[in-house]
């Protein structure tokens, strides 16, 4: 997802690329996708934008965080890259899912705290997948541990501020999912950076 591109294999060694060398790393495409929204929601979940104004992230969470992750991750599955492919498909995937939850809000329950129980075992059940996909990382690189390791105890706190009802927890959950999208950004940067100029500027520490 972060590596450095590397030159595909010229007619004059005689062996073909692998299939699928030709495209473009998608992983840049695919972390600036998560981060930019990421950061649109976290910046309402922290209290630092009116939450009455949440509704501008569904565009963003449908055609950028959803649509482009999704797409991210089909290229990944033809470089042969499968973290990439379930992690840029799945986050993608989660943020359609949200875009849907939220338009179709109407549908929620409305009476006591059912709603608020509903939308935390959504949340539990990406912190489950947050957290193993974050054992995988810190097998791949320092960039991506770190990514994943923030992301999970982001998805923790806001669990547990959908549980218990709290706005501290929550607002503690968006703060961290701000250090996610920056940490994300990062991450996208260099490896467009190191992608382009075909040498390491800005470090990922692969593992």
């Amino acid at each position: 997802m972060t590596q450095v591109s590397t030159p595909t294999q010229t007619p004059q060694t005689g062996s073909a690329p692998s299939f699928g060398a030709h495209l473009a790393d998608p992983g840049p495409l695919g972390l600036a996708a998560f981060a930019l929204t990421t950061f649109m929601l976290s910046s309402f979940n922290s209290g630092l934008a009116p939450k009455s104004a949440e509704v501008v992230v569904l565009g963003v969470a449908l055609f950028y965080g959803g649509l482009a992750q999704l797409f991210a991750g089909m290229w990944e599955f033809a470089k042969g890259n499968t973290f990439g492919a379930l992690a840029f498909s799945s986050y993608g995937a989660f943020w359609m899912s949200f875009w849907y939850l939220v338009s179709h809000g109407k549908d929620l329950p409305t009476t006591g705290n059912d709603a608020a129980q509903g939308i935390g075992v959504f949340l539990l059940a990406w912190t489950i997948f947050t957290l193993y996909m974050t054992f995988v990382a810190s097998k791949l690189s320092g960039i991506l541990f770190v990514l994943f390791s923030v992301l999970s105890v982001t998805f923790i706190f806001l669990t547990m501020g959908e549980f218990a009802g709290s706005s501290t927890m929550t607002h503690i959950g968006g703060y961290l999912g701000l250090l996610t999208a920056f940490v994300a950004w990062y991450a996208s940067f260099a490896g467009v950076l190191n992608g382009s100029v075909k040498r390491v500027v800005m470090p990922t520490w692969p593992r």
